[in-house]
């Protein structure tokens, strides 16, 4: 065994084939693989389970964005809010669920871009901004309280 000169500390030497192999033991083992306990044969790369969660194939790690515009701005605020508000289920998780504070801070900060834009946007944006905040506050207000 090879001594370390006092002073240093020890190197640490991390196995990555032994890691690749507890996850892909951990993820067999949620699905209830019968094969998740058994280790790969010595020289042998272990098996690496398919870990992407169902749906995930239809949201890609990096997609296309569409391009940057205030229209895209307010929409993808007005989408969190009304995901906030129990309106729409999280395209994630599929669950609809309310959360008035978030709701609240999204729809407030719709109303600081109209404030902050007001005389910089055409009469077609102007008006598009107060229905979109009228609708949200009017289901804020519908929305119960937790």
């Amino acid at each position: 065994m090879d001594e370390q000169p006092q002073g240093e500390k020890p190197k640490i030497i991390i196995d990555e084939d032994w890691k690749t192999q507890v996850q892909a033991e951990k993820a067999a083992a949620k699905q209830g693989d019968p094969a998740a306990g058994e280790p790969a044969a010595p020289g042998e790369p272990p098996q690496a389970a398919d870990q992407t969660p169902p749906g995930a194939a239809d949201f890609p790690d990096d997609p296309e964005m569409p391009p940057a515009s205030f229209e895209m701005l307010l929409t993808g605020l007005a989408t969190e809010a009304m995901m906030s508000l129990g309106q729409i289920p999280n395209p994630i998780t599929g669950e609809a669920k309310v959360r008035r504070n978030q709701a609240k801070y999204l729809i407030d900060t719709i109303g600081v871009l109209q404030e902050r834009t007001k005389g910089n946007v055409s009469p077609e944006e102007a008006q598009a901004i107060d229905g979109l905040l009228h609708q949200l506050r009017m289901a804020y207000v519908r929305t119960p309280s937790a």
